[in-house]
């Protein structure tokens, strides 16, 4: 359904896009993660036909995007990053003027914005102003105003900012109803547990490149470590205890020893953690706290672009 190939994208000195090429197929969702500044909403603006490339090119369905007027373009949906709505008018008024924006009138204008409406929760709303709305009515409201012409592509630049846990749940019930119609999403987002929900693939950018291309497992491959296991060993049992001679325990991937806590990189935790709490206590060091956990997406993401803040 989508195919981005190369696009670069260059203002004065300053190269916000260097390269960047993925693909997503119908009825498939793909988070775009990375940094600020990393060359996102850049790279979605592109997509959408907003900014032209400097090179590369943008593919709707094998066809290629041509410019701001290009018809293929009415495949598109896009939520903006900003609400792009009318406070001073009813969510009824804001979707009927988008609805002509796409050329819709009559009875089959009605029938989108009932049905768009219904989806994101607000038919009982339409007739309020949307300066009456909260933050979340408002974005979901978005949401609607994208989907009236029925795109087959979803473009979300962070469709979540700021709302509240409820209506951040409805979004994402709106999201996976979209997705079981078939529709493709290009999500951007800066919430990791909203990507490892949502997303069947994960692209990574960072510095205008793409530095990642995966499902959550291969992503977790790409790890050094991807289990770790937490051992508080008894007080006053650490001496002699040495780290060097736990990384040769077989399963161990890394050791780690901070005062009277071991935290050991384990290949396969269900398969080596016995062998690895055998050894401790059989040379006299028992332990009288464990715990486990899985590297998550926001490890895998810090890992690969670093943790340095970037403003």
């Amino acid at each position: 359904m989508l195919e981005v190939i190369a696009l670069r994208k260059s203002y004065g000195s300053l190269v916000a896009v260097n390269g960047v090429s993925l693909r997503a197929g119908k009825g498939e969702t793909i988070g775009l993660l990375g940094p600020n500044g990393a060359g996102k909403t850049t790279t979605v603006s592109m997509i959408a036909g907003l900014v032209r490339p400097d090179a590369g090119e943008v593919r709707i369905a094998g066809r290629t995007l041509r410019g701001d007027t290009d018809p293929v373009k009415r495949a598109i949906g896009l939520v903006p990053q900003d609400i792009g709505l009318y406070e001073e008018l009813s969510a009824h008024e804001n979707l009927h003027l988008f609805g002509a924006l796409y050329n819709l009138t009559g009875a089959p204008l009605k029938r989108a914005m009932d049905e768009a409406l219904a989806l994101v929760g607000l038919k009982e709303r339409a007739k309020d102003r949307v300066k009456d709305f909260s933050g979340g009515m408002k974005r979901r409201l978005n949401l609607a105003a994208a989907l009236l012409h029925d795109p087959q592509l979803l473009l979300l630049d962070e469709p979540t900012v700021g709302v509240d846990p409820q209506s951040r749940n409805a979004i994402f019930d709106n999201l996976e109803t979209l997705r079981k119609r078939g529709k493709t999403l290009l999500y951007t987002t800066h919430y990791m547990e909203e990507a490892e929900r949502l997303c069947d693939r994960l692209v990574i950018i960072d510095h205008g490149k793409v530095i990642a291309d995966n499902d959550l497992q291969g992503l977790h491959r790409m790890l050094p470590v991807a289990n770790l296991l937490t051992v508080e060993l008894a007080e006053g049992k650490v001496n002699g205890l040495r780290a060097e001679d736990l990384q040769l325990v077989p399963g161990v991937e890394s050791v780690e020893l901070r005062g009277a806590t071991l935290r050991i990189g384990v290949r396969d935790l269900a398969a080596d953690s016995a062998g690895i709490l055998q050894w401790l206590v059989e040379r006299g060091y028992p332990f009288q706290h464990l715990a486990s956990e899985r590297a998550n997406l926001e490890s895998v993401f810090l890992t690969l672009t670093g943790r340095s803040l970037r403003d």
